[in-house]
């Protein structure tokens, strides 16, 4: 059996361990670019993917998915986007691209329900409570496998949500941008599960070395 190659510089290492070498790296590319793509389309291309609860009592059922994806502007689409990729790079290999995708339904499901029987909210875009979503399913199993810095990163993004929930956004987001902070609160509760209930994927080098 031959030996599993090693990163050849820290550079490499750097980008092993936050999940942006190869494959992973191009994903999140492709996914940062679709982000910013739907974005380009403007209020019309908004207006027929956002989630709209009128647009979904009438059937246009894709709206369920499609108001996670697209933004009120490049500005918000960007802001997103850079979450995006902060949260990659912290959690990318915590999970297999399938649970990641998993999860990610799974959000995007309870975010859509919280928001139809729990709330009064008559439109949704943005990536921000699918973020919450997938950043808490990240810190929960870092946690849950012993990571005490996951501790501190849990702790301030608890005290973020209970925030936002006494006091509205935080000073930090961008102004103007209307936040549904219900979508963040649904999203975080279903990652904080997803966390709990899913096990950590086996490290690359250690499935490479097995197979």
């Amino acid at each position: 059996m031959k030996p599993v190659p090693q990163p050849s510089s820290r550079l490499d290492r750097l980008r092993a361990a936050t999940g942006t070498d190869g494959a992973w790296g191009i994903a999140l590319l492709v996914a940062c670019a679709l982000l910013l793509a739907l974005a380009s389309g403007g209020e019309p291309l908004q207006q027929a993917l956002r989630w709209s609860r009128g647009g979904i009592a009438a059937g246009e059922h894709w709206r369920w998915v499609t108001g996670h994806f697209v933004h009120l502007d490049l500005a918000h689409a960007a802001l997103n986007a850079a979450g995006l990729a902060l949260v990659w790079a912290l959690f990318a290999r915590v999970y297999t691209p399938r649970r990641w995708l998993l999860i990610a339904s799974l959000g995007i499901a309870g975010i859509d329900l919280g928001l139809w029987w729990l709330s009064d909210i008559e439109w949704y875009v943005g990536l921000s409570g699918l973020l919450n979503t997938l950043a808490a399913a990240g810190i929960v199993r870092e946690i849950v496998d012993g990571d005490r810095m996951a501790w501190v990163v849990g702790l301030l993004g608890l005290a973020k949500l209970v925030s936002e929930n006494l006091s509205g956004p935080m000073p930090f987001m961008q102004p103007g941008i209307p936040v549904v902070l219900d979508a963040h609160l649904y999203g975080a509760l279903v990652g904080m599960v997803c966390g709990l209930v899913m096990r950590r994927s086996t490290p690359v080098a250690t499935q490479a070395a097995g197979a």
